[in-house]
C-alpha cells in the first residue's frame, strides 16, 4: 500500500519524467485491480451488464475486455 501511496504522490510531481512514470504505473495498477474485481465479481455470479454498470462502461465495453481472457486462463 505504502508504493501505491508513493506513485500516487509521485503523479504530481513537478517533474514529467517523475509524473509521467506514476501514471505508468498507475495505469497498471488499475489495469490489475480492475482484472482481478472482474474476475470476482464473475465467480460470484455478477452479470457484464451489473459490472458494466459498476464501472460505468458498456456491457459490450466490459464483455470484451475480459470475456476472452476469462476463458483463456480457464483452459491453462
Amino acid at each position: 500500500m505504502e508504493d501505491a501511496a508513493r506513485v500516487a504522490g509521485d503523479a504530481a510531481s513537478k517533474d514529467p519524467a517523475t509524473g509521467l512514470r506514476a501514471v505508468w504505473a498507475l495505469g497498471l495498477l488499475r489495469d490489475e485491480l480492475e482484472r482481478l474485481q472482474v474476475d470476482s465479481a464473475r465467480d460470484q455470479g455478477w452479470t457484464w451488464q451489473q459490472i458494466a454498470d459498476a464501472l460505468s462502461v458498456s456491457r459490450q465495453a466490459v464483455h470484451q475486455k475480459h470475456a476472452r481472457r476469462r476463458a483463456l486462463e480457464a483452459k491453462e
